[in-house]
């Protein structure tokens, strides 16, 4: 891989003697420097807000939820933002590189629809848990401690896995543009991040997400107008489509329609389609990071939230993909300034990117390279930029996720029920510090034993898959079995692990390490059993020895003025002391929830949940089905025209998106802008006259 890199650099950047593009310091400077900046930002932020809107993350419902107020665009462009992982811009790049077109599309696809149907689980959230703080609060009131603790084993799981994705993919970008120590990296960028969390919260978090979002996308249209119409190696549809087809000679994509890098025919890319629709249900099922988003929406707009931050995200990795991904191929047909040789198939000829190792591909360095091979140390440092913000903005995600369970799923359950408001604001502030060292600590070792980003991306299904299924049983479906759901979720996992196991050393001359255990049809195996045989257990039992619960336990989760009107038989076998807790407060009165918060009114949350169910499934069915597989069966290697409308679609779809994340949270915010702007004025004007002073119908009494 240093070979390959140091050819790269000796053809493109001569005067420079490593195989670094950018000075060691640029990687110290950017994790470090922006890392402050955006601690500085929102510590700026946060006391603005709390001065001129009366919003303060002093108290431990704004920390961990953001008041369950934030409107819809601000919560979309935080659902895109934490779902921007490094994966989503190294690997997808990576799987261009690897399977041509179908790649991004594969890419994008299955991991667009998890989101899509994640609208419904919010839907069925604000219904049957309104006032929870996390997933696993719902769990432990339906089923009580044992499968609490071992749905928070995969809860933990995820955020862990999901963590060391982001850490890994993050830092060996960092090292391969700079020399920056990997170590270093892996334990920089995730305490960066937790300086702002802990200062801001949620609210904050989603503040900076949407500054993440903006810069994202900003600098992803600069690539993609720099590859198709100004730069001098590639610069014109065309152009891509005849370095592409001349690629396909050189080195034949095995699998392809053709060998070409121009068909949506790919073997490989259906088969990592699967792998990637699978794993990512469990990513987004059971990482409290989504479910964080669907607290803290307003009732009324969980549902076009999601469907937005989905169908708007859709555009990052098929764009940023089509575009780097494409490119890192591109070059490789691409005369150097010093080759003896225009022609790709001369033995005498010098490519401006050689073609890249697979250890390489699987680190996800296409996208890099390519940028770098693309614009210099200009084009390197962008991708630093964009990678490091992707990268901080879900890293924020994961650590106020995982400081919502340490908090009120370890600390308030198991410890300290009685906290007070204060212990539990410590906790929360404890719990984002504790999961940034874990995750610093968990990269490290990932580092060393030689497990890359691609191999996590592809393994996460085979021990988290089988839990998808029951937990959306859980939160949505009364008939949903304890012990049917519990068992498929254990029996599951083990037959993913088996299956994958097996094939593995089937496959391999019962050889089994991190390479050979990598492969697709090993993970393929382990994905399928494993999603499979939880879903069917879990159904199957649920179908035979239906529970009927009505949620009335859940929907007195925290919730003092809502009612617990009835049990049923699980409960008497399990009752933990958490239910007692919610029953003795909510026995004071019995109170709908609706005339708590209009919003909760249940006939319009179950409008809004079929109408969630309707346009998922609508969506999923043209992403995975409607449009990919008759392009498959087709066996097409497009021609420009095919190839010039794909990729112009895909710029169309990103502008619309950046509309829809960027511009249009500004709009739906303009009142608390006006008044944050009316505050600083008067303040300029009239030192002091500009705070906030809440209306005396919102004050506490003894105000």
């Amino acid at each position: 891989m240093n070979e390959v890199r140091s050819n790269f650099i000796l053809n493109t950047f001569a005067p420079m003697s490593t195989s670094e593009v950018l000075p060691q310091g640029a990687g110290y400077g950017v994790v470090i420097g922006i890392g402050l900046f955006f601690s500085a930002f929102m510590v700026g932020l946060t006391a603005m807000q709390a001065r001129y809107t009366g919003v303060s993350p002093k108290d431990s419902e704004e920390f961990s939820s953001a008041s369950r107020s934030v409107k819809p665009g601000l919560i979309a462009s935080g659902i895109v933002s934490a779902w921007t992982w490094a994966a989503t811009l190294l690997q997808s790049s990576a799987i261009a590189y690897r399977y041509g077109i179908a790649g991004p599309w594969w890419y994008a696809a299955g991991a667009t629809v998890q989101v899509l149907l994640f609208a419904q689980l919010a839907a069925k959230l604000k219904l049957n848990a309104p006032y929870a703080h996390t997933w696993l609060e719902i769990v432990a009131t339906r089923w009580g401690t044992t499968a609490h603790l071992i749905f928070m084993f995969f809860g933990l799981a995820t955020n862990l896995i999901v963590s060391s994705m982001l850490v890994l993919g993050g830092s060996a970008t960092v090292t391969s543009l700079t020399g920056m120590s990997t170590i270093a990296a892996c334990f920089l960028i995730p305490l960066g991040v937790a300086i702002y969390v802990v200062v801001g919260g949620m609210r904050s978090t989603l503040l900076c997400d949407y500054t993440h979002t903006t810069v994202l996308f900003a600098i992803i249209l600069m690539f993609v107008f720099t590859v198709y119409a100004t730069s001098g190696s590639i610069g014109s549809i065309s152009r891509m489509h005849y370095l592409l087809s001349e690629v396909s000679q050189i080195s034949p994509v095995t699998g392809n329609a053709g060998g070409s890098y121009l068909t949506l025919r790919s073997e490989n890319g259906l088969i990592f389609g699967v792998i990637n629709l699978i794993g990512n249900f469990a990513t987004v099922f059971q990482d409290q990071a989504y479910w964080q988003r669907a607290i803290a929406s307003r009732p009324s707009t969980t549902v076009k939230a999601y469907l937005i931050g989905g169908l708007a995200w859709f555009a990052i990795p098929f764009v940023f993909s089509t575009t780097l991904g494409l490119s890192a191929v591109a070059f490789t047909a691409v005369p150097a300034a010093n080759s003896s040789s225009q022609d790709p198939l001369s033995s005498s000829f010098i490519p401006l990117l050689a073609p890249l190792s697979q250890d390489a591909i699987s680190e996800g360095l296409p996208a890099s390279l390519a940028a770098a091979t693309l614009l210099g140390k200009s084009g390197a440092a962008a991708l630093l930029i964009v990678l490091f913000l992707a990268v901080t903005s879900a890293t924020s995600a994961e650590l106020i996720a995982v400081s919502s369970i340490l908090t009120y799923d370890v600390y308030v359950r198991y410890i300290n029920p009685k906290a007070t408001e204060q212990q539990i604001l410590r906790m929360s502030h404890a719990g984002v510090v504790i999961f940034a060292l874990v995750m610093g600590i968990a990269g490290v070792i990932f580092y060393y034993i030689g497990v890359s980003m691609g191999w996590l991306y592809t393994f996460m299904g085979v021990i988290l898959g089988s839990a998808v299924c029951p937990i959306a049983l859980c939160i949505t479906w009364k008939k949903a079995s304890k012990v049917g759901c519990i068992s498929g979720s254990l029996i599951g996992f083990s037959a993913g692990i088996i299956a994958w196991l097996v094939t593995t050393s089937t496959l391999n001359q019962k050889v089994i390490n991190v390479t050979t255990s990598g492969g697709n049809y090993e993970m393929l195996a382990g994905n399928l059993a494993s999603i499979g045989v939880g879903a069917i257990i879990s159904t199957a039992a649920s179908l035979i020895w239906p529970d009927d619960y009505d949620f009335a336990l859940t929907r007195a989760i925290n919730n003092r003025g809502a009612a617990v009107g009835s049990r049923n038989i699980n409960d008497e076998l399990e009752e933990p002391e958490y239910e007692k807790k919610v029953q003795d407060v909510s026995v004071l009165s019995v109170t709908n929830e609706a005339q708590i918060d209009p919003e909760l009114d249940p006939v319009s949350l179950n409008k809004a949940f079929k109408f969630a169910a309707r346009a998922s499934v609508v969506l999923t069915l043209v992403l995975m089905i409607i449009i990919p597989l008759p392009l498959f069966f087709a066996q097409t290697v497009y021609s420009v025209t095919g190839f010039s409308v794909w990729v112009i679609v895909g710029i169309i779809w990103a502008f619309l998106s950046a509309f829809t994340v960027v511009i249009y949270p500004l709009w739906e915010s303009r009142a608390a802008l006006r008044l944050i702007s009316r505050g600083v004025i008067m303040d300029i004007f009239s030192p002091g006259s500009g705070k906030f002073v809440a209306p005396s119908s919102m004050r506490k009494p003894g105000e």
